[in-house]
């Protein structure tokens, strides 16, 4: 493998020189030029069959990169640039970069399957020069047969951006990546392949050059970020991280992204910055679960500053271009230190300074010790799954079939399928998964290789989230920079915070955010599914055995319930005040909704806390003028489901249906029910109760859990 400085330096053609000025200037603007390595990497691109890996920091011009090779290769007669790209925001920025570098570009995504035929006939008839593509599309059967095919010996380059995906010891690793060094070999061995990403330490810089080929050029540059002001505010609480963004957003300059570790987290606190500041510090949720649409809708009001801020999760990681981004702010710790400076590099990439503020809390560890191993396939559970998929050439089985027939979560199947597809044990068809007859095995010292390298990232994060040392020198040395030595300009090196920011927030600001967030609460869709396996019953449920769409007072680890939620559930006792006036006013913004009134009320103890429930049941029947009902629950029978992680769906459904029964079938029949439960994860005990109470007569059963639980 090659290296930079074995490499000597190249130039273009006075023709070639013209093209590329025109691409940098458009780029950049009229007085730019092509940095050394940029020059490298553009005249390397321009033999037959090179392989070019650059690991450069966020902002100094990889994308520059390939649409100057596009360019040229194009000029001279060449075929189209096919680029492998991870996110819907990065592909967006990158066609309109290319466009503006004068490239013909289109991308194929979740979000314009209308286009896909027109994008492909153009690019297939020479009518495009660049298509950005996922590496989901890329491995679908069906794209490779009419696209790739077609595209073999009439490929100009192939791009593959963000490439530490590819490997499994990066921070970001998706199996679907991995099958990209597959599309490499597929290729003719004359077309050119560039990887470029910021964020490679020297183990995955070397698995990923490895998979392009033995003569790969790697060009890796220093990675420090002079114009991010790193700092880092410790021990808050996670309500108190609510309450420091609400009250510092104002302060903060320019516009920018405050990241959250979930889903959840991001709507919770878009929802608080709205109730205190409302239209006068805009700002909006951004995930994954948005549709491709607005997610474009809300880059583009940051972009042009209508927005404060996107409360946003790594859905809006890798490549969002704003030059300009004034700030970012993580509530909680990313599980890594180089998913950390990918995040970050969104801010200052042209301007001289950003502020970058960590808000970390010792929950954020449990995250990490999560994340180490969430990707890391079960033997057991793969064998499981494996036994039920069909050996081509059988029928090949769906996902949610093999989802019934293995008693596996969903995206536990999905993610497993992929994995064993890099492996060349299952492949997918149009029509669903086959094993193809390889044996899988599973690799112990490679997997324990990974974790081992997952958990010191997440000590390296511990002592980031800490201060222990320079926060851009341990971001550097995660990412195996030789050029680290401490900033000087960070709150560690300084030790004090940029423009005073202060390290709590007032706890009137903290107490207004709990209380406005206390009021809403989180709607519980019913299961429409039996699970089949050792319940036995499979296929959908019937509407007359449904439970009604539902409602949890508290859902997940929501911070502003958190310490309510610890003296609840810190043993079984009768439920205090608090929680009984909240509980009602849930009840009294749900009953909008209610199809009927329920007129009597039931208590299902899942997790065991009998006296909450039914001092809440009661309360709740005494203040609603309702009925009591009751369940009768075999405590010995699901003792199993409440002490074990490790049952199926299909298991502890069963251990369920086993174990609850009505006693007297005339106080519920011909009656709606509310059906109040403590705490559940899975749904399973709220969907046999609905059906066991629907059985029984009642008309409707209205589940409100107080605690919906994640896991």
């Amino acid at each position: 493998m090659s290296t930079p400085t074995a490499t000597p330096a190249t130039t273009l053609t006075d023709d070639q020189q013209v093209v590329a000025d025109r691409v940098i200037g458009a780029l950049a603007g009229p007085d730019a030029r092509l940095r050394d390595d940029q020059l490298i990497a553009i005249t390397g691109l321009l033999h037959p069959g090179a392989r070019v890996l650059v690991v450069q920091a966020t902002g100094w011009g990889k994308s520059a990169v390939y649409w100057t090779a596009t360019a040229l290769i194009r000029a001279a007669g060449g075929g189209p640039t096919l680029v492998i790209s991870p996110l819907l925001s990065l592909m967006r920025d990158q066609v309109v970069a290319a466009e503006r570098a004068g490239l013909r570009a289109a991308t194929l995504n979740s979000s314009n399957n209308g286009d896909w035929e027109a994008i492909e006939s153009a690019l297939i008839g020479g009518d495009l020069d660049v298509v950005l593509v996922s590496p989901e599309r890329l491995a679908n059967p069906r794209f490779g047969r009419r696209v790739l095919d077609s595209l073999v010996g009439n490929l100009g380059m192939l791009v593959i951006d963000e490439a530490h995906a590819v490997s499994d010891w990066g921070h970001d690793f998706r199996p679907d990546y991995r099958r990209v060094s597959d599309t490499v070999r597929g290729l003719s061995p004359h077309t050119p392949v560039l990887a470029t990403t910021a964020t490679a330490n020297a183990r995955v810089t070397t698995d990923v050059a490895t998979q392009l080929g033995d003569q790969t050029l790697v060009l890796r540059g220093p990675l420090a970020r002079t114009s991010l002001q790193l700092a880092v505010i410790d021990g808050l609480t996670p309500i108190q991280r609510y309450g420091w963004v609400v009250e510092q957003l104002p302060n903060l300059p320019g516009s920018g992204i405050v990241y959250a570790l979930t889903v959840a987290d991001a709507e919770r606190l878009a929802e608080a910055i709205t109730a205190q500041h409302g239209g006068a510090y805009p700002v909006a949720a951004y995930t994954g679960q948005l549709p491709g649409e607005e997610r474009e809708r809300l880059e583009e009001a940051l972009r042009r500053n209508e927005l404060k801020a996107l409360i946003a999760t790594s859905a809006l990681g890798m490549g969002y271009d704003k030059p300009d981004l004034g700030f970012c702010v993580h509530v909680g710790s990313p599980p890594s230190p180089v998913s950390y400076y990918q995040q970050v590099g969104r801010a200052g990439r042209a301007i001289d300074r950003a502020v970058v503020v960590l808000l970390s809390a010792h929950e954020d560890a449990a995250i990490w010790d999560y994340f180490v191993t969430a990707s890391i396939p079960d033997e057991r559970e793969v064998q499981r799954l494996l036994a039920v998929t069909p050996v081509a050439p059988a029928e090949p089985a769906s996902v949610p079939a093999l989802e019934a027939e293995s008693g596996l979560r969903r995206t536990k199947v999905e993610l497993m399928l992929k994995q064993l597809a890099v492996d060349g044990v299952v492949d997918r068809t149009e029509s669903g998964w086959v094993r193809t007859g390889r044996a899988w095995n599973y690799d112990a010292a490679h997997y324990e290789g990974v974790i081992a390298v997952r958990r010191r990232e997440a000590d390296i994060m511990r002592d980031y989230s800490r201060g222990r040392r320079c926060l851009m020198q341990l971001l550097q040395e995660s990412l195996d920079d030789p050029t680290a030595t401490p900033c000087g300009r960070c709150s560690v090196c300084t030790g004090e915070l940029p423009d005073d920011l202060p390290r709590a927030p007032d706890k009137s600001v903290t107490a207004g955010v709990a209380g406005a967030l206390r009021t809403r609460s989180h709607v519980v869709e019913p299961r429409k599914m039996w699970p089949g396996g050792a319940f036995g019953s499979k296929g959908r449920i019937a509407p007359g055995e449904m439970a009604a769409e539902g409602r949890a007072l508290v859902h997940a680890d929501a911070p502003e319930w958190r310490e309510v939620i610890r003296a609840v559930f810190a043993a079984d006792a009768p439920p205090p005040e608090e929680l009984v006036t909240d509980v009602v006013g849930a009840l009294s913004s749900w009953r909008r909704d209610w199809p009927a009134r329920p007129e009597v009320v039931v208590a299902l103890p899942v997790a065991g806390y009998s006296a909450l429930t039914e001092g809440l049941t009661a309360q709740i029947a005494a203040i609603g003028r309702m009925d009591l009902g009751h369940l009768q629950i075999d405590d010995a029978a699901v003792a199993p489901a409440r002490t074990s992680t490790g049952l199926t769906s299909a298991e502890e459904a069963a251990v369920w249906k086993d174990a609850i029964s009505v006693p007297v079938p005339a106080e519920v029949a011909g009656r709606p029910v509310l059906l109040v439960v403590d705490a559940t994860s899975s749904l399973w005990p709220v969907t046999i109760a609905a059906a066991v109470l629907r059985r029984a007569g009642a008309t409707l059963v209205l589940p409100l859990l107080v605690h919906r639980r994640v896991g």
